[in-house]
């Protein structure tokens, strides 16, 4: 079987394609992903030893503002994107068994215009259930398309979202499929995400709720067991001592990323805590020298995490998903997209603390701590990791190789 897998995204978007394409390996697939050029994402795929097809500009860049916006910022990365990825996948799929592709809508939609261009099945697949269509949910705001105030009912919103959608990328999408000689799509989003889109999330932390339109397949998070040794200073520092509360964003920018880490590191000591502080893209640095602080960059966070106190963090369904697998209880600072519901869910779980607002001040870090630290806290998560379904890579691969895999599909053309 030939599989290419796609994203258009961050560390945490990439990274479960990593786990999938081990998975599909091990089944004797041959896997090809597409990917952006950021050089963590390629070392991280030649790691496991999976190529990777550099695919559209830095989310780096773009993420941290060395990208500089222009007046048609969204509609031109928009047309780049779907172009880049129409291109790329058209270019190595040929002969291919199936596409999946995960990440920014333009960038799916160039995938699925190489699905039709080469005559091959598409799968979409989403990391977390609130950017599909659901009575139970309201959609994430599309750029510069904040939700009505005055809106509440979860279908009208949906129903505007598809306006939206439509709105913001048709034109690009549009005018590429022309120049390729693919017919418009009229309903961009529902004909990108399809009548049946995966689901590749927790069932507990990320369950997707009946009734609903759409016939999703949850699969279960897509993970892989991270068996990287943490750096040796690291471990010298986390044999020192009580265990330490772990601070990073992630591939996400903060305001103020100094006030931010010194709240932070300030907070976490008036707990009696020591503290790892993650540089990520937010660039966070230490804000001292003093020897209970440890500043960390690229590093396992499944190892970290499972000797860490607690874990305060953007919300980012990557970084989410492992820290509850970890089973270590987590503070949530939600900036943006999908993060604010993460936030509610480790909330609603128990098993954290969601901090009300994006930039987190001594005081509001102070109180949302002592939640996350305390004894039952920490009960909870060791009993929801409990639960984590950690198969949902092998679930997908399986997935694949029974609806996909050549043998099947001859079997098919042959009856």
């Amino acid at each position: 079987m030939r599989v290419v897998l796609s994203a258009y995204d961050s560390r945490g978007g990439v990274e479960p394609l990593v786990g999938l394409a081990v998975r599909l390996r091990e089944r004797g697939a041959e896997v090809l992903v597409c990917a952006p050029p950021d050089e963590e994402f390629a070392k991280r795929l030649a790691e496991v030893g999976v190529e990777m097809v550099p695919t559209g500009a830095s989310v780096r860049d773009l993420v941290t503002g060395k990208t500089p916006p222009t007046p048609g910022g969204v509609p031109r990365r928009a047309a780049e994107l779907v172009a880049a990825f129409h291109a790329n996948v058209t270019a190595v799929a040929e002969g291919f068994d199936v596409l999946v592709a995960t990440g920014l809508v333009p960038a799916v939609a160039g995938v699925r215009s190489a699905a039709e261009t080469l005559g091959i099945p598409y799968v979409y697949a989403s990391y977390q259930p609130v950017s599909l269509p659901s009575p139970h949910h309201p959609p994430i705001p599309r750029p510069g398309r904040p939700l009505p105030a005055d809106v509440t009912d979860h279908r009208e919103l949906w129903e505007r979202d598809a306006r939206d959608a439509q709105e913001v990328f048709g034109e690009a999408v549009n005018t590429h499929r022309a120049s390729v000689g693919l017919p418009p799509l009229d309903d961009l989003r529902d004909q990108v995400f399809t009548d049946r889109p995966w689901l590749a999330a927790d069932p507990v932390l990320a369950p997707w709720r009946q009734p609903a339109d759409l016939d999703v397949l949850q699969t279960g998070a897509w993970v892989l067991p991270d068996e990287r040794p943490l750096p040796a200073e690291l471990v010298a520092f986390l044999d020192a001592g009580t265990p330490p509360v772990y601070v990073g964003f992630g591939s996400v920018p903060v305001r103020d990323p100094e006030d931010v880490a010194r709240a932070a590191v300030e907070a976490i000591r008036a707990q009696g805590r020591r503290v790892v502080l993650s540089r990520g893209w937010a660039e966070l640095a230490g804000v001292d020298e003093q020897e209970d602080c440890f500043v960390v960059g690229e590093v396992n966070h499944q190892a970290l995490f499972r000797r860490s106190a607690a874990v305060v963090h953007h919300g980012g369904a990557g970084t989410t998903t492992t820290a509850t697998w970890a089973g270590v209880p987590q503070v949530l600072v939600p900036q943006g997209g999908d993060q604010p519901y993460f936030a509610s869910r480790i909330a609603e779980l128990g098993i954290g603390a969601a901090h009300d607002g994006p930039t987190p001040t001594f005081e509001s870090l102070s109180e949302a701590l002592r939640s996350a630290l305390a004894p039952e806290t920490a009960a909870r998560a060791t009993a929801v990791a409990g639960t984590f379904s950690a198969d949902g890579a092998a679930v997908a691969a399986d997935l694949l190789f029974e609806t996909y895999g050549s043998d099947r599909r001859q079997l098919g053309d042959q009856a």
